[in-house]
């Protein structure tokens, strides 16, 4: 089982960023990728699957937050991270 995980480095805004929207995405866009290969071993782990949805909607939360505020920043996120939007 291989995971792919984003470099959030790529997203930052300035060195230190941690919070802006974009790292944000893809923080949750990498932690989505793994707790889906994960469930994928353990189709039964309801607990697990609770928390992958919740994170999901965050994402689409934030998502829609930057598309908002930030058109181009939201363009460029999505291409990067590969989402259907």
């Amino acid at each position: 089982m291989t995971t792919m995980t984003i470099d959030t480095t790529d997203f930052k805004r300035h060195d230190g960023d941690c919070g802006s929207p974009e790292v944000q995405i893809a923080s949750l866009t990498s932690r989505i990728m793994e707790l889906n290969e994960h469930l994928k071993d353990h189709k039964h782990d309801r607990h697990s699957r609770r928390g992958l949805i919740m994170m999901v909607g965050k994402r689409n939360r934030l998502l829609k937050y930057l598309s908002r505020t930030n058109r181009e920043a939201y363009q460029a996120t999505i291409k990067k991270l590969g989402l259907r939007k």
